[in-house]
């Protein structure tokens, strides 16, 4: 049984120091999930929030991600120091989740105090997903990105699967409030895992310290790392507008009650976990350039299902369905391969602004997408908001096209990466 396992098991979890780093995040990604559903329900249970309330409190978490993410990777590449950056954050982020539940027991929970401790903790998580591509190439070997980056995303398709569940059963038996604490716990281990690995980190950049754009400007020279950041762009704004109005429109139009959101969502979490784990053999008989391409075609395409469904109520249901699963496919797929190039691509001393540029786009985006999506809806209505959103970012995949030629790691040079 032994041998079995041995010959089954990554070989990057052989090595003491990754495995730390692994077990660490992907104890974090399922806290995660858990505050994904005691947060808002800490609003909405627990301070009656309106839903003005509930719109500013979303927007606010992705708030500090289009105002800081410029700066904290220009601080991180000028001071290096990145494990220590990422345990400051979980340390900061697991204090400040803590506090909630303090405050509650206290009676001093109020809306304007969960959206402060809010903004706190997404500027904390800026800090730490600049940091953390740097100790990312530290601890893994150039051969191994594709297989590493596998893991990691197993790992969080795993804790969306099983992190709502725990959640329920969590917020059912103690309260919105105190599930935070499980997320708090979760920074605090994953702030103990960094603290025990040692790798040999890059020298701090000679940049100047006011040299926010230096990330900006390689992408602009950089043929694949361009176009996948106008791709991620793309895909931010139209995904955002979307799931503004998704549940909204598919709870009051077509009917979808909170048992299908459960059949709809639930299952479309095992595709990802297996979509995931696969991500190394498609990028292996494929190539990069390709496997990206159609892990963000898959990602985006699929949602124009939603508002073309129509017709027996099971017909729409299972319309949804597909949209979600080949959705979450196709994210893994796409993260997996997008991880891998950027850890390949992007040179050390460059390497906090650059994935800076990506978080600036990927989530400081949201609150204007929900803007966006919030006035066309009000101007068209929900519907005519779906199309032009599911349209939008169906659209994505085409600025990947200059690099479908682009294969395995090896081989970035050769399409102008660099």
């Amino acid at each position: 049984m032994k041998s079995w396992i041995s010959r089954r098991m990554s070989p990057l979890l052989g090595d003491m120091a990754f495995r730390r780093y692994w077990l660490g995040q992907s104890v974090s990604l399922l806290g995660g999930q858990i505050s994904m559903l005691a947060f808002p329900l800490t609003a909405v249970m627990v301070l009656h929030a309106t839903a003005v309330g509930m719109a500013f409190l979303t927007a606010i978490g992705s708030l500090p991600s289009l105002l800081f993410s410029l700066h904290a990777g220009a601080w991180v590449d000028q001071h290096g120091n990145r494990r220590r950056t990422m345990v400051v954050a979980d340390t900061g982020r697991a204090l400040l989740l803590a506090s909630i539940p303090a405050a509650f027991f206290l009676g001093i929970l109020s809306i304007p105090l969960l959206i402060g401790l809010w903004f706190l903790v997404g500027t904390f998580s800026v800090f730490f997903r600049v940091a953390s591509s740097t100790l990312f190439v530290s601890l893994v070997p150039k051969n191994r990105y594709v297989e590493a980056n596998s893991l990691l995303h197993t790992s969080r398709a795993t804790a969306f699967f099983v992190g709502p569940a725990i959640a329920g059963f969590l917020i059912q038996a103690l309260t919105a409030p105190v599930t935070l604490l499980a997320d708090s716990l979760s920074f605090l281990t994953s702030a103990a895992s960094l603290a025990l690995i040692h790798p040999q980190e890059p020298a701090p950049a000679q940049a100047h310290r006011r040299d926010l754009a230096g990330g900006l400007r390689f992408i602009r020279t950089s043929t694949v790392l361009r176009y996948s950041f106008a791709s991620q762009a793309t895909m931010s704004l139209f995904r955002t507008m979307f799931m503004a109005v998704y549940i909204l429109y598919a709870t009051r139009s077509l009917g979808i009650t909170p048992t299908e959101w459960g059949i709809i969502f639930g299952p479309s979490s095992l595709g990802a976990m297996a979509a995931s784990a696969l991500a190394g053999r498609f990028t292996k008989r494929l190539g990069l350039g390709p496997t990206l391409i159609w892990g963000c075609a898959l990602l985006t395409v699929p949602y124009l299902l939603v508002p073309m469904a129509q017709g027996p109520h099971v017909a729409v249901v299972a319309m949804l369905f597909f949209a979600e699963g080949l959705a979450a496919s196709g994210s893994m797929i796409h993260a997996v391969s997008d991880g891998t190039i950027q850890a390949a691509a992007i040179p050390d001393e460059l390497r906090a602004r650059v994935s800076a540029a990506f978080v600036t786009v990927s989530t400081g985006l949201r609150p204007v997408g929900a803007l966006l999506a919030g006035a066309l809806a009000y101007a068209v209505g929900l519907h005519a908001t779906l199309w032009v959103a599911a349209s939008g970012g169906s659209l994505a995949f085409l600025w990947l096209l200059p690099v479908r030629k682009l294969g395995q790691v090896e081989s970035l040079a050769e399409v102008g990466a660099r």
